[in-house]
């Protein structure tokens, strides 16, 4: 079995060509890393390209400048590019397909079995509570519901690296608070690599061992925070003293960013 990679951006920048002729810089030189079996969140204003970094990690973007390594965790070697699953925001489920037989799409198209791929589909339905469900469709379900079966298709994949990019952001807040807790502790059972994209500060210090605060487009590192906070963790959490003042280091530095984007829209409107 391949050493889990630690996935690398060294100095990536992304721009690409604006009506006017003159290039948008959406990303500048970026340097972080993602440690295997520790989940990154990335924060920052909207438009500061979140969701960029995530599409330039699982290989659908290539940066216009720096480089994007894969190296092992116990070295400098040159690693695999590791196998990868993404849940967006949208549900992006099949409307024709089962439950089970969305989550088995990516298992059918690898050519496994009939019999293997629906045990582990039933597996990862039922690690997100939905054994019973199987044979609903899409559109019996609530929008909790549906994105629960998203997760499930990228879990059943038992990708390396689980890419998350603000999976609850089309939910109300109580569904989202419930799937919130959901989700952390199925990270922390299977230690999977995971990185998340999120607007939210809740989600981002319930989730991750380190958090990346992003500028104001164009989009940069202003800071990478370590979440200390004892594990398993769920919304009561919010009550220890050392979440609030986490909370407000954090709020602190995405507000001035946030003031920054509001200022550069209106400028570009």
């Amino acid at each position: 079995m391949p050493a889990p990679a630690v996935i690398e951006f060294e100095g990536v920048g992304l721009a690409y060509a604006a009506q006017s002729g003159a290039p948008t810089i959406a990303l500048d030189d970026l340097h972080c890393r993602f440690l295997p079996g520790k989940v990154t969140a990335i924060i920052g204003p909207s438009g500061c390209g979140k969701s960029t970094m995530l599409q330039i990690a699982r290989g659908f973007l290539d940066p216009t400048a720096g480089r994007l390594r894969f190296v092992e965790a116990a070295g400098r070697a040159p690693a695999a590019r590791p196998a990868m699953s993404t849940v967006w925001q949208a549900f992006n489920l099949f409307p024709w397909l089962t439950v089970i037989e969305n989550v088995e799409f990516g298992l059918r198209l690898s050519g496994m079995p009939a019999a293997e791929r629906r045990a582990r589909s039933k597996k990862a339905l039922a690690a997100i509570d939905l054994t019973g469900f199987d044979e609903k469709y899409p559109r019996q379900l609530s929008g909790g519901m549906r994105q629960r079966v998203g997760l499930a298709r990228a879990l059943v994949m038992e990708p390396d690296v689980l890419l998350l990019d603000e999976p609850f952001g089309a939910l109300d807040a109580q569904t989202r608070l419930v799937l919130q807790e959901q989700l952390a502790a199925l990270v922390e059972r299977s230690g999977t690599t995971a990185i998340l994209v999120t607007h939210s500060i809740e989600e981002a210090i319930l989730l991750a061992d380190t958090i990346l605060v992003m500028t104001a487009r164009p989009g940069r590192i202003a800071a990478e925070i370590a979440v200390d906070l004892p594990r398993p963790r769920s919304h009561g959490t919010a009550k220890e003293p050392a979440y609030g003042a986490l909370f407000e280091r954090i709020y602190g530095l995405l507000r001035d960013e946030v003031m920054r984007a509001m200022v550069g829209e209106r400028a570009d409107s």
